[in-house]
């Protein structure tokens, strides 16, 4: 599914989450902050969509979900050579970060996540990708 911020979006974000109410409190975040936003239930709807030629410039991964996780997920999307996509690994397991960032993630965020620290993530990715077009 697809949601769209009013006015200008130009970050594409996919957001994969299986507990209903994180992906609500994520993306709304996320409509506020200018983004478009695709979700995604699991890993494995995540990495069909990038199979299905979908391009996104940050993905935000829950850790914990049915059919596949975050982590594999995110081994098998960089493994298509998809490096320029921003991965986030989000979680409330302390252990966690470690296997985000050993599967290729680019950033790790305790949950809960909050505006204040999910602001300047988007930010970077703007900046960013208003310098690859310069």
């Amino acid at each position: 599914m697809e949601l769209k911020a009013k006015g200008f979006t130009s970050i594409k974000a996919l957001l994969v989450e299986d507990i209903e109410v994180c992906r609500l409190v994520l993306s709304t975040f996320l409509l506020r902050l200018h983004c478009e936003v695709t979700l995604a239930m699991n890993g494995k709807e995540a990495v069909d969509l990038f199979l299905e030629g979908k391009k996104f410039d940050i993905v935000l991964f829950d850790k914990d979900m049915p059919v596949m996780t975050g982590p594999e997920a995110i081994v098998k999307i960089r493994a298509m050579g998809e490096t320029d996509v921003k991965i986030v690994g989000v979680s409330a397991n302390n252990h966690a970060m470690e296997a985000f960032m050993s599967a290729g993630a680019d950033l790790f965020v305790p949950k809960p996540i909050r505006m204040e620290a999910l602001g300047p993530i988007i930010q970077d990715v703007i900046n960013k990708k208003t310098n690859d077009m310069v």
